[in-house]
């Protein structure tokens, strides 16, 4: 499935808060224009750090459990995981430059 994961309401915790390795979460949804403008980016980051990264989406329509207990407001929502923790985020689609200084704080 193109280097991502699908993350949802019942996978959260086992996939994303429990990795051993930092995830990328970008919160989504079909009908976000900006969230498509982005998608080409998390796909490209999801391959250029394959087995140091791990990258899902979350469709915030099916998965409103998990985005009322995130606090997800706005599309697209980047969350960056380590630990279990939040440790980067990012609300709006953002330029390429900017998703890999959020990212190169988790790895």
């Amino acid at each position: 499935m193109n280097g991502l994961m699908e993350v949802t309401d019942d996978n959260f915790d086992e996939q994303v808060l429990r990795s051993e390795v930092p995830v990328l979460v970008d919160f989504t949804s079909a009908w976000c224009p900006p969230c498509r403008a982005v998608a080409p980016h998390v796909r490209a980051l999801a391959a250029h750090h394959a087995g140091r990264l791990r990258v899902g989406t979350c469709d915030v329509d099916s998965n409103n459990g998990l985005v009322a207990r995130l606090d997800v407001r706005a599309m697209p929502t980047l969350m960056v995981f380590k630990g279990g923790q939040v440790v980067g985020q990012i609300v709006g689609a953002v330029p390429r430059a900017r998703l890999d200084s959020l990212i190169a704080k988790a790895l």
